[in-house]
């Protein structure tokens, strides 16, 4: 069974779903620490339910980025950590942390790569007049949201939809697609190589595996 480490900034609610998809038998991986660069996150409490134990790195505390990234890169591997899984971390990760995690860290992200990276991806996709929108599950390299693509699901964005509307939708997409990505990992079945995504050996398309 492969461990991995889940790194979240706030609510965690994508850890939850995560959480709860570990419950099943049949689940090849398991969640030996959560991460956290915010001391009051609901998601340490989320964690601490379940008996995960957590651990909390500020900024405040250390004198660069880099500083910050290697010390939790030194605790993730003291967890004997395969795998690790950005849920709402907020926090843009330096690249000598993602090189020596390569083809290891995943990252969900909501919007439909590679349009609307970065922040604020429902207010700018309804201003754009987009009939949809929705999340994408990618590998992480030293750019922001650029790395391998491994799945997309879509929805669809009606015309009088305010903010919250897109974001609910969008969420419950995120819950179900992200174990499953996970669990793909741990299972085998998904490998990133040389900047690709690669699922049962096939490698994925620029978009990854869509889910209309």
């Amino acid at each position: 069974m492969k461990k991995f480490v889940v790194l979240i900034s706030g609510n965690g609610s994508n850890l939850q779903a995560i959480i709860d998809s570990q419950k099943s038998a049949n689940a090849s991986g398991q969640i030996c620490g959560v991460i956290c660069n915010k001391a009051d996150a609901y998601g340490l409490v989320r964690a601490k339910k379940a008996g995960i134990p957590t651990f909390v790195f500020s900024r405040k505390d250390y004198e660069s980025n880099l500083a910050m990234d290697f010390a939790i890169a030194e605790q993730i591997e003291k967890l004997g950590a395969e795998l690790i899984v950005l849920a709402g971390y907020m926090k843009i990760l330096t690249p000598e942390f993602t090189q020596r995690f390569e083809g290891r860290i995943l990252n969900i992200h909501p919007s439909l790569l590679p349009k609307y990276p970065g922040l604020n991806t429902y207010q700018r996709a309804i201003e754009a007049g987009d009939s949809e929108h929705g999340t994408t599950i990618h590998f992480v390299n030293e750019e922001v949201d650029a790395g391998a693509i491994v799945l997309q699901a879509k929805v669809p964005i009606y015309p009088n939809d305010e903010v919250e509307d897109v974001v609910a939708r969008v969420v419950e997409q995120e819950h179900q697609y992200y174990p499953l990505v996970v669990e793909w990992f741990c299972s085998g079945r998904l490998l990133a190589e040389n900047g690709k995504a690669y699922l049962d050996g096939k490698e994925l398309s620029s978009t990854g595996y869509a889910e209309e």
